[in-house]
């Protein structure tokens, strides 16, 4: 895949035609050689690509983007990486516009059509004392596969959207410039209006839905997302419910 005269300034680029996972491999020397402000890592096929909770990510080689990013956020404190992951997902959101309506981003960092899932990304973050040293991320997001094996119970793909294939380099470009306007808006302060706006994209954000936790099933609304990413709900009883990652469920 070649992005290399495409890309926002100050960006480089690093494709390997297979590795085991991206975010493995911008930690590697593989990787490492890359200096730039923002490096993406680009594969066609992951051995060993991750989902959340654990999962595994089913990719087809070469019909989906499998892209990773690597990156130095140290104008953001600790308490404040969950921006991260917002303009991760919104960027990817915002391409996606392009191409149809109902795509939204399901807490804290899925990407959805309406009630299906197309795409998922994954945030790891370095620290060194109180701000953010590194930041490498891997995205997965289907593109143009079709026939999905495995036992996810909701994947669609781009082109099951649209009914027509996709140019995987032309899409990827259009998310690394979402991102890198997202990222700089990030360095000149604005991350009370980038957190609004992924307030705007979530799935579900008016009325009740069904959701489960520890204590079993209920039903709650949207009130917010803490700036630590915590996930704010009010059930039907009006108590307000804060759960961080993987402590809560929201049911299809």
């Amino acid at each position: 895949m070649q992005l290399s005269n495409d890309l926002p300034e100050g960006w480089s680029h690093v494709h390997l035609a297979e590795t085991d996972s991206l975010m493995l491999a911008l930690k590697r020397e593989e990787t490492a050689t890359e200096e730039s402000d923002i490096v993406l890592a680009t594969t066609d096929f992951q051995t060993a690509g991750r989902g959340q909770r654990g999962t595994s990510w089913e990719a087809e080689r070469g019909a989906n983007l499998l892209f990773g990013l690597r990156c130095h956020p140290r104008f953001l404190t600790a308490d404040r990486q969950f921006l991260l992951s917002e303009i991760q997902a919104l960027a990817v959101a915002l391409a996606l516009d392009a191409h149809g309506e109902g795509f939204s981003v399901k807490w804290p960092n899925d990407l959805y059509w309406h009630d299906w899932k197309i795409g998922g990304m994954l945030l790891e973050h370095d620290l060194r004392g109180t701000v953010i040293d590194q930041t490498i991320s891997g995205v997965g997001l289907n593109v143009n596969q079709t026939v999905f094996k495995g036992n996810a119970p909701n994947p669609v793909s781009l082109g099951q959207i649209t009914g027509r294939h996709h140019d995987l380099a032309g899409l990827l470009t259009t998310i690394c410039r979402h991102f890198d306007h997202l990222y700089r808006r990030l360095q000149h302060h604005d991350k009370a209006a980038i957190h609004t706006l992924y307030l705007s994209r979530l799935y579900h954000r008016q009325g009740f839905h069904p959701y489960a936790d520890a204590q079993g099933r209920f039903e709650a609304e949207i009130i917010g997302v803490a700036p630590i990413g915590t996930l704010i709900l009010r059930d039907r009883q009006g108590a307000l419910r804060h759960y961080a990652f993987k402590e809560v469920r929201q049911l299809l």
